[in-house]
């Protein structure tokens, strides 16, 4: 009698949101057991089945029991959105991080993926790459390059599975409405008046789908260990362009450019070098913008939430 292939087994830190929603329909689209650890149940917008969904708080060790067991690959998507305070966002994003690997790193695992933030590139020169030394000054990118430094030390120290994944503005279908792409579609779709900024800043943004494609070539693969890899476009995008080609889509929305004063050290241009993601797992972006800004509104038009 033939024995049947054992099941890879993924915990998704993170699952029930956005980014953690799109990776794990396609964790289940490859037949994967999936089990996610969030500080929430998932949205019902969110909500799959066959997914094991558990509450904990990676922050705290004593939440972290139901974890406590073998997996082939841990994916830490974990996050304080609000980043408004120091203490949580140093608690979530590095004691977090650190939680996860005291725990993982006696396990044998084959590959734990760490998302890191192109806010940890916050005073670098353009197009950022991945040897650049970072020194950001907000709490969110500062707390971001301390999980990165702890990460790589385990690796050269104790061989530890690692990849950091560096995201920019990843975009999708059921992301929150308080994200940029989203934002829009959604005032142009109500005709409503919404100030930004000139609009003269540009940015790299991405469609979820390909970012999840990257995801899973780093699971997978054996030459990402120890690495720290940006995943986006490579071609930023003025604000002011993609606010009005929106409202040209769909035919209506109000901008109201100059009304939000930018802050005083943003930069107008914010964008990586994406060469090592191709030489490392072979994944380089489709040019597929447009469509993909179409299909949001078309997913928008039809789910109002």
């Amino acid at each position: 009698m033939v024995k049947s292939k054992k099941k890879i087994e993924i915990l998704i830190i993170g699952g029930t949101g956005f980014l953690g929603y799109h990776l794990i329909k396609r964790c289940l689209k490859l037949k994967w057991n999936v089990t996610s650890l969030s500080l929430h149940r998932p949205k019902k917008i969110r909500k799959l089945k066959k997914v094991k969904y558990l509450v904990g708080d990676i922050s705290k060790k004593s939440k972290l029991t139901k974890i406590n067991r073998y997996f082939d690959y841990v994916v830490n998507l974990g996050g304080y959105v609000d980043h408004v305070s120091k203490i949580k966002t140093f608690q979530t994003h590095f004691l977090g991080c650190k939680n996860l690997v005291n725990i993982f790193e006696k396990k044998k695992i084959k590959s734990f993926l760490h998302i890191g933030s192109s806010l940890e590139y916050e005073n670098n020169a353009v197009p950022h790459n991945e040897k650049q030394k970072c020194n950001p000054r907000a709490n969110y990118g500062h707390a971001k390059i301390l999980s990165t430094k702890f990460l790589i030390q385990k690796f050269e120290k104790n061989n530890f599975p690692c990849t950091i994944i560096r995201l920019y503005q990843v975009f999708g279908i059921k992301q929150d409405l308080n994200r940029v792409i989203p934002f829009i579609i959604h005032s142009c779709l109500k005709d409503k008046i919404f100030p930004c900024s000139d609009g003269k800043q540009s940015r790299d943004f991405i469609d979820v789908k390909q970012v999840i494609d990257a995801f899973i070539k780093v699971l997978i693969s054996k030459q990402t260990n120890g690495e720290i890899i940006n995943i986006g476009s490579g071609k930023p995008i003025k604000i002011k362009y993609l606010i009005t080609y929106i409202c040209k889509l769909i035919g209506k929305g109000k901008p109201q450019f100059g009304r939000i004063k930018k802050r005083k050290d943003e930069k107008n241009l914010f964008y990586p070098n994406i060469k090592k993601a191709k030489k490392l797992i072979n994944w380089t972006p489709k040019n597929n913008f447009n469509k993909a800004i179409f299909d949001q509104i078309k997913f928008q038009k039809k789910n109002d939430y």
